[in-house]
């Protein structure tokens, strides 16, 4: 079970024991990402993840991975639109060191202007590393464009342009305004008690308090219809077909994971055993939700040879079709959700997708769900429920698409304009 208790100074703390292991899994979740910034400001957030790792007032890049290490343990961190997080995991008996690296790590980043240059190399062959993958470059460029108008459409990353303005004092000033105790979180999960964890906790992070006064920038996303083609030199073309999802605390969003599962979700799925498996037109078909506070998508994805994506297009919408006019046999859905349970169940077996769990929801959502909460809510949705949310959620009106690869000899816009009869 987690409990949830608040350092000296205020930051939020996800607690659970797990007396039967032998690892601690620790996260430190600041709900600070790529949304929060603004046009000039694009991929700082990303920026200062990568600087955390670069050396501090008292140890060196070097040594904070030898430190690591040395506990056998794994430290990493990543940026998404929303937040950032840190975490590590460690046998139990390695645990304080580990806490001692991190806060170091968050707390005392020294940000050198050397460092800055360096990394700024890095990170410009990081984005072009996604220039250079198109089946990774598809997503973003749909949704960038879907979100054109607001913060939530730039790229995590940033661009070659905002971050070559990037200096140590610009990186530090974002820092000291964003990373803040109230919008900051802790998440530990593994073989501790949990008044000796807040008393390592209050130790290492408990006095911290921000320089400058909480005032973060947001801007709310909606969704806008995309249209996008972008050429690459490859074989094959990687294409994306979107509608407006769910918001992340939209009730329906039990009945949506459910139907995505059916509808994209596996080899299984309708979308794979159509498209792949009948027709012999792609190598990969699936779709995948994606949700935030204020917006949503449903995307289907899929990489094929260019003169097949007005097939492909074709079966996608035959496919919609169908599952918004019948209703889906209770069968399949009974199959989908237990399916759906074991893997929830079995992920919960794990430390650190425990810690990710109860972080992640501490910070977007300001409390966490019992897990027989999460799966009672999956055994009541029913095929009225998904019927319900393919309606709402495949509007043909405000369908979007994107194309990325061998398009030079297609017309990308015309070929879904003509499938989906915009």
């Amino acid at each position: 079970m987690v409990i949830i208790k608040k350092l000296e100074n205020g930051i939020s703390v996800a607690l659970e024991e797990i007396t039967y292991v032998r690892s601690i899994s620790f996260g430190i979740w600041v709900k600070n990402g790529s949304r929060n910034e603004r046009p000039e400001e694009n991929g700082v957030s990303h920026f200062i993840e990568h600087m955390m790792f670069k050396g501090t007032e008292n140890r060196s890049a070097r040594q904070i991975a030898e430190e690591m290490d040395a506990l056998g343990g794994q430290i990493n961190a990543y940026t998404t639109k929303e937040y950032t997080c840190y975490h590590t995991r460690v046998l139990d008996e390695h645990f304080s060191r580990a806490l001692n690296v991190m806060s170091d790590m968050v707390l005392h980043s020294s940000f050198a202007q050397k460092d800055v240059e360096r990394e700024r190399n890095v990170i410009t062959e990081e984005i072009n590393m996604y220039e250079d993958a198109p089946e990774e470059l598809v997503h973003d460029a749909l949704q960038d464009t879907i979100w054109r108008d607001s913060s939530l459409g730039m790229p995590i990353l940033g661009t070659t342009k905002t971050i070559s303005t990037f200096t140590s004092e610009s990186i530090r000033a974002y820092y000291e305004k964003n990373y803040h105790t109230e919008n900051i979180v802790l998440s530990v999960a593994g073989n501790f008690k949990a008044d000796e964890m807040m008393e390592q906790l209050n130790k290492a992070l408990g006095t911290w308090t921000a320089k400058r006064p909480f005032d973060q920038y947001y801007s709310k996303a909606g969704y806008q219809v995309a249209h996008v083609a972008r050429e690459k030199d490859v074989e094959q073309v990687h294409a994306c077909v979107a509608f407006k999802g769910l918001e992340r605390e939209d009730p329906m969003k039990y009945a949506l994971g459910v139907f995505n599962t059916i509808f994209g979700g596996g080899m299984s799925s309708r979308l794979f055993q159509k498209v792949r498996e009948e027709n012999g037109l792609t190598y990969s078909i699936y779709s995948y939700t994606t949700a935030f506070a204020d917006t949503g998508l449903f995307s289907i994805c899929g990489s094929m040879n260019p003169n097949q994506l007005e097939k492909v297009y074709d079966l996608i919408l035959g496919e919609i079709k169908e599952v918004k006019k019948n209703l889906l046999p209770q069968k399949l859905i009974d199959v989908t959700k237990e399916q759906l349970i074991s893997n929830f169940i079995i992920g919960t077996e794990s430390t650190l997708n425990r810690m990710t769990a109860a972080g992640s929801a501490l910070l977007l959502r300001g409390q966490v769900q019992d897990n027989e909460e999460v799966i009672g809510k999956l055994s009541k949705v029913t095929a009225e429920d998904i019927l319900a949310v393919t309606e709402r959620v495949f509007d043909l009106n405000k369908v979007s698409w994107c194309a990325v690869g061998n398009v030079r000899e297609i017309d990308v816009d015309s070929i879904g304009k003509k499938v989906f009869h915009i």
